[in-house]
Parts: C-alpha cells; sequence; structure tokens
C-alpha cells in the first residue's frame, strides 16, 4: 500500500498520514543495544537511519549493513551528542545523505553507579550532559525540518528510574526524569503542527548497561525476567506508527511500575 492510499483525513480536515516508509531517522547511541535494536526495527518498516555513535565505529557499520540488507539506506555518524556544534553537524549530515530528518529517537545514555556518598559534581554533570542536554540538542537541531514539512515523530527513552529513583543513584535518575519534563513541554507546544513526542521508560533491559552489575537480578522483576532490546525497539516503532499518542511516558517494565 502506497503512503497516499494510507493518508486519511481527519473530521477537522487535517492530514493524518502514519505511514513510516522513506522517511528518515536519527537514532543517537544506535551502535548497539536499544539503539540498535530500535534501528533495525525502523529499517523493518522502510525508514532510511542514521546511526549516531560515539566511539565504536566497527559497531556503526555493521548495524548499517544490517539495515542495508533489510533494503534501507543507512548511513553511521560520528558525534558527541551533548556538544551542540556537533549535534548541527550530526543533523546536517544526516539531511544531506538521507533527506530531512522526519524521526528523531533519542537513546544515547550512560549510566555511572556510584556509592551514595561518592558521587561527584563531575558524575551529575555528565550524565546530565550525556543523557538529557542531548535530547535538548538534538530535538532543537530536527525540529525546524519537522516544522516545515508538519510531520514528525520524537521518542525519548527514560527509564524506570525517573518514576522509581531506580537503582543507580540520584545522578542517573534526574536525567531521567528531566526527559519527562522535556517530553511534556515539547509535545504541548507542538500537539498543533503534526510532531509528536512521548517517552519510553524502560526498565532492566537485557544490554551493556546491567550485564556486569551482580545488583541487579532477574527477580526483581514481577514476570521474572529481564527485558530484551527487541521488545523495546517493538513499542518504540509502535509509538512512532501513532499519530494520536503524544506527550506520554509508556513504561515497559515487566510489571515493576505500575500507572
Amino acid at each position: 500500500m502506497n503512503r497516499r492510499s494510507e493518508t486519511m483525513v481527519s473530521n477537522t480536515g487535517t492530514n493524518v498520514d502514519n505511514t513510516l516508509g522513506n522517511r528518515v531517522a536519527v537514532v543517537t547511541g544506535g551502535s548497539r543495544g536499544i539503539g540498535r535494536a530500535v534501528a533495525l526495527a525502523l529499517a523493518r518498516e522502510g525508514v532510511h537511519v542514521a546511526v549516531n555513535y560515539h566511539a565504536n565505529e566497527a559497531a556503526a557499520r555493521e548495524v548499517c549493513e544490517a539495515i542495508e540488507v533489510l533494503g534501507s539506506r543507512a548511513v553511521a555518524f560520528r558525534a558527541d551528542v551533548g556538544e551542540a556544534e556537533q549535534v548541527s553537524a550530526l543533523v546536517s549530515k544526516a539531511a544531506d545523505a538521507l533527506g530531512e530528518v522526519a524521526i528523531l529517537v533519542n537513546n544515547a545514555g550512560i549510566s555511572r553507579q556510584v556509592p551514595l556518598d561518592r558521587i561527584t559534581v563531575q558524575d551529575w554533570e555528565d550524565l546530565l550532559r550525556t543523557n538529557l542536554t542531548s535530547a535538548f540538542l538534538m530535538t532543537q537541531a530536527v525540529l525546524p525540518a519537522m516544522r516545515r514539512a508538519q510531520w514528525g515523530r520524537i521518542i525519548n527513552m527514560s527509564s524506570i528510574a525517573a518514576q522509581t529513583g531506580g537503582v543507580i543513584g540520584p545522578h542517573y535518575a534526574a536525567s531521567k526524569a528531566g526527559m519527562l519534563g522535556l517530553t511534556h513541554s515539547y509535545a504541548k507546544l507542538l500537539s498543533h503542527e503534526g510532531i509528536t513526542v512521548n517517552a519510553i521508560a524502560p526498565a532492566l533491559i537485557e544490554s551493556d548497561m546491567i550485564a556486569h552489575n551482580p545488583s541487579i537480578r532477574p527477580d526483581m522483576i514481577p514476570i521474572g525476567r529481564f527485558g530484551t532490546v527487541e521488545e523495546v525497539a517493538d513499542l518504540t516503532v509502535a509509538t512512532i506508527r501513532n499519530g494520536y499518542v503524544t506527550g506520554q511516558t509508556i513504561n515497559l517494565n515487566g510489571g515493576w511500575y505500575m500507572s
């Protein structure tokens, strides 16, 4: 089915186009874990993907190769998304290579588990910069194209830590809680422009972030297992496809936090 046949007109006369084929996405932190799974899931929907990475070029290129096997185009771009100039360059290069960005997944993030009395100002600033400031910078950079097109999808990858405090520490919890406020504000301000903004809040997903932490166990989750990156990716794509969902925090936590 082509895009024209899937486009509907609402009772307000507004075009409602939820097709994803041939749109362009940027996935930050897309070389591994959740970001990798999201990039591949988007590619299966026909989305062309700019895979952002910070250090591991080989892993990012492998993701691009896997995307191309699926029939979509992909380019890997190194950038520290906590730096405004690098963000600007990333978005510009992505647009030149693939087309204007219509989908943004703010997935880049770090964790740093430190005893409470040893958390430093540097720990605080590093996590706020990488986990939260990056989402602000990336969103500001892609908004002009989305507003011109009157269509956009933004996903902010938060965490159950935003709601419960989590298991890492206040520096991490605060960075992820900030993403919820960011989501609510952008969603409200952009709701009439065809741009949706949502947060996904996973808990204990099988990834590098929890692999080497013996204090994190599957029995902490009511359903008795860790989540998978594919489950996060499936929910991310479903949210992106739905133009009536905006300003929401969508929980993916095996029943640990219910709302």
